[in-house]
């Protein structure tokens, strides 16, 4: 299948961040209004926020690889998987679909179309738990494209369910999500303020482009364990006074191309330096 081109990637990352932010909104505000546990309605924001994504993982994924994260997005531009010329077109269209994403679901919900967060989420333990969740959904995506490229999405998506529960600031690992919830006062919402304890804990997960890079766990190339020694010095000749001799054997830079580098020919019209058909090696005059 041929490369899709960049245009049509950008539309993808758009409408699948777009989708996800919808889901992860959308599902909030829905079990809010259904149960007052909080417990219930994070296990209900969890599972439709996991399942949508292995779907828009496995439909946008042939087209645009379906980063839906800037972090991401970073990660394979690092790698040189994603042409660096595009890194900022793809965070663009991620934060954009986004906040598209949060419009949309209010507008099914009958919100206000944006509406700034007042719920904290702020403290060491919250964006520790962010460094923590980041890192493990980046390990996991490189980890499944080198070894199971076919899961990726299951993978992801089953990621995604565990870090809800297992992280204090139940995963947010996005970037542009995070924005996008900055602009709804539900369930899954965040305050603005809080946004930058947020976005930097991403960084260290671009310390697995080193390990999971396609050359790490790759067999390292045979190297001879000793260098080739030339024929004058494996005589212990000095290089001078052998010259003539080792340029015919193949030893002298300009003389590569013969192909038996040891074999002195025995003609007494190339010794003498005269007489020689191959113009490319003639010997060097004193």
């Amino acid at each position: 299948m041929a490369p899709f081109d960049l245009q049509r990637r950008l539309v993808a990352e758009a409408t699948g961040t777009a989708m996800l932010v919808a889901t992860v909104v959308g599902s909030g505000i829905m079990a809010t209004s259904l149960t007052e546990d909080v417990g219930l309605a994070l296990l209900g924001n969890t599972l439709a926020t996991g399942a949508m994504l292995v779907v828009l993982i496995t439909v946008l994924g042939p087209i645009s690889g379906a980063h839906f994260n800037p972090a991401v997005s970073l990660v394979f531009a690092m790698l040189r998987s994603l042409p660096k010329r595009d890194l900022t077109g793809y965070v663009l269209a991620q934060i954009a679909g986004g906040v598209a994403g949060t419009i949309a679901a209010h507008l099914m919900f009958e919100l206000p179309l944006v509406e700034f967060s007042s719920k904290v989420r702020t403290g060491g333990a919250q964006w520790f738990s962010e460094g923590v969740a980041t890192f493990g959904l980046v390990a996991v995506i490189l980890a499944g494209i080198r070894f199971e490229q076919k899961a990726v999405p299951w993978l992801v998506g089953l990621y995604i369910t565990a870090a809800y529960w297992f992280t204090a600031s139940t995963s947010f690992a996005n970037p542009a999500v995070a924005l996008a919830r900055s602009l709804t006062n539900t369930f899954s919402g965040i305050r603005p303020v809080d946004l930058p304890g947020f976005w930097l804990p991403k960084s260290p997960a671009r310390s697995l482009r080193s390990f999971f890079s396609p050359g790490c766990c790759s067999r390292p190339r045979h190297r001879q364990p000793y260098p080739v020694r030339r024929s004058y010095e494996r005589h212990h000749l000095p290089q001078p006074g052998m010259r003539h001799l080792a340029q015919y054997a193949g030893d002298d830079p300009q003389c590569r191309h013969r192909t038996h580098r040891h074999r002195i020919r025995q003609d007494p019209a190339l010794a003498g330096g005269t007489g020689s058909n191959d113009r490319r090696c003639r010997p060097h005059r004193a």
